[in-house]
Formats: structure tokens, C-alpha cells, sequence
């Protein structure tokens, strides 16, 4: 019998649209004769999934949904949510108490690389490099102070966001009270990092059962002053070259640092971490443990450079977890 896959996109962030791109990309790769696949939306105001130009609403005591007089409960879930409820542990953990498989780290995992500063923390107490960073949890703070600890320039950043919404780069003291102001308004805490002058990288990682891989690299150029959301999403403001032009043996030691950042971390599935290298030195910028997956994201791209098919990884996926 044919296992019920539901494909979870919205959620309750400003990346909700962005992240049904990643989800109708994932569900259109996925091959349907395998599976009951179904498009599950979650907001804020209603959980439903879309079936035959209708939309159905799901009960959220068992995340299921009843069809025709049947019950539908679900197998597996594939969380394809940007930012909260997805991101951050909490629809793992509500997975958990249901029994229900999904496509995830679990709770613990994905609340951690949610959070960037205490992330980046954690990843440098176990020997990874990562910028200097000061961490807002309130409006209480003293710009001047802020300044002379990170100096200038700088990046404001949402501590808990994705889809590089809220992100400055700040370059004059004028500059920094109003991209704080801008960052506290996709999260309740902000992060402020120190400015590292390198080049940018961003490496996926493949986690399966019994095994975990890196995929070929990817060198990002953005047009912008940095990797912003226009250039995420716009390839007309971003030069992304995969596999980058690097030696093998910064190939090797980004490849491996990923692998072993996703393991210390208890990441599953497909994650990417993205990378500032200065001066032959690795410095971790952010652990996205649910990527981008349009066709203009970094992981679609690697995989096709690495001759594998995103269908086989995403079933592999499925099938790992229901076994």
C-alpha cells in the first residue's frame, strides 16, 4: 500500500511564500506512482491541504484530513517550512508526539540552528571558526558600545530568520540603530557580526540513515553589497559557479567541515552551510538546516553538478525515515 506523504509548506514567517516555492518544487520532483503525495498549507489562521482545486482543512489533533467520507492520516511529513513553526523545532516536535515521520533533524537539532548566535556558539566551542557576534535581546542596548567591540562595517541580522530577510550591512554609526530596528521586526532577538573580507561559499550536505555526503560547492558573487534576498531569488543580481574555482584541498576542507558540522549537530536530510573563507581560514556563517529548493536555489544546483537526481535523494529521504 501506497504510504500518505504530506509536503508541509507556509508557515508563520515572512518566507511562508517562499517557502511553498521550495515545497511545489520538492512535490514536482517526487514521483507520484510511489506515493499519495498532498500539498499541506500551515498559517496562522488555518492547516489545510489542496486536493482537486479544493482545500480541506486539516485536523491538527492528528494531522489528518477526512476525503470523501474517509479519513486520511498521514505516513510522513516533508517540512518544507522557512522560518517558524518549521525551522525551529517546533513542528518536529509536534511530529513527535504524533508518531509521524519526517524529513528533518529533530526538535533539539533544529532549534539550535535556528537560533544563529547560540548555533555559531555552540560550533566554535567544538573548534570551528565563526565571526565575532553580539546578541540583542531587548532594545536596551548602547550603539556605541556595539561599535567599538565589532568596529565597522558590520551585519545586523534577524537572530532567528532565513531568506536573508532584515539583513543590513551597516558601514556608518548613523546606519546601525535603524538596521536594528529593521531586524527586530523578523525577530525577537538580533544578531550583530563582526564584517569578515573574503570570499563566500555555501556547501550542501546529504544525511541519510547509515550515511552523509557533501555536495560540490557552490561560489556565490553576489552583485549587491552582500548575499541579499534580491539576490537569492534574482539570478540576474547574484554569479553563483558550481563547483567554485577553488584548490581540492579547500574543496576537501569545506566538504568535510560541513560533514562534520551537520553530524555534530544531528542534522538529517538535506542541509547546506553556507561559508565566508579569509585568508585560507573557514569561518561558519549559518546552518540552514530546510534550504531553498526552487530552481534557482544552491542545493538543485549542486546536485545537477554532482550527476545526482533530486528525485532519488528525495525518496531516499522518505523512505529512510519510514523504515
Amino acid at each position: 500500500m501506497k504510504k500518505n506523504i504530506a509536503i508541509v509548506a507556509g508557515g508563520y514567517s515572512s518566507e511562508q511564500e517562499i517557502s511553498k516555492l521550495t515545497a511545489k518544487y520538492i512535490y514536482n520532483h517526487i514521483e507520484p506512482t510511489k506515493y499519495n503525495l498532498y500539498f499541506v498549507v500551515i498559517s496562522k489562521d488555518r492547516w489545510y491541504v489542496e486536493i482537486d482545486d479544493k482545500s480541506i482543512n486539516i485536523d491538527k489533533s492528528d494531522f489528518s484530513f477526512s476525503f470523501n467520507s474517509n479519513k486520511v492520516k498521514f505516513d510522513f511529513a516533508y517540512i518544507a517550512i522557512h522560518g517558524h513553526p518549521g525551522e525551529d523545532g517546533t513542528m518536529q516536535a509536534y511530529f513527535d508526539l504524533l508518531e509521524i515521520a519526517y524529513s528533518t533533524g529533530d526538535m533539539l537539532s533544529t532549534a539550535l540552528t535556528f537560533n544563529k548566535y547560540q548555533c555559531n556558539n555552540y560550533l566554535s566551542k567544538l573548534g570551528f571558526k565563526t565571526a565575532k557576534a553580539v546578541l540583542l535581546k531587548n532594545k536596551n542596548y548602547d550603539s556605541e558600545n556595539i561599535i567599538k567591540e565589532l568596529s565597522l562595517p558590520c551585519f545586523v541580522k534577524p537572530n532567528s530568520n532565513g531568506s536573508s530577510f532584515g539583513i543590513s550591512k551597516v558601514k556608518t554609526n548613523k546606519e546601525l540603530i535603524p538596521a536594528i530596528e529593521k531586524a527586530f521586526q523578523e525577530s525577537n532577538e538580533v544578531i550583530i557580526e563582526e564584517f569578515l573580507d573574503g570570499l563566500e561559499f555555501t556547501c550542501g550536505v546529504i544525511i541519510n540513515k547509515d550515511s552523509a555526503f557533501a555536495l560540490p560547492i557552490t561560489e556565490v558573487l553576489p552583485k549587491n553589497e552582500f548575499f541579499d534576498y534580491e539576490a537569492k531569488y534574482d539570478p540576474k543580481m547574484a554569479e553563483e559557479i558550481t563547483p567554485a574555482r577553488i584548490t581540492d584541498q579547500l574543496k576537501n576542507d569545506i566538504q568535510n567541515t560541513s560533514i562534520k558540522i551537520a553530524q555534530e549537530l544531528n542534522c538529517k536530510g538535506i542541509v547546506r552551510i553556507d561559508y565566508m573563507v579569509v585568508q585560507h581560514s573557514i569561518y561558519v556563517i549559518e546552518v540552514n538546516t530546510i534550504p531553498g529548493m526552487t530552481s534557482n536555489s544552491f542545493i538543485p544546483k549542486q546536485l545537477a553538478s554532482a550527476d545526482i537526481k533530486l528525485k532519488d535523494v528525495l525518496e531516499r529521504i522518505i523512505d529512510d525515515n519510514l523504515n
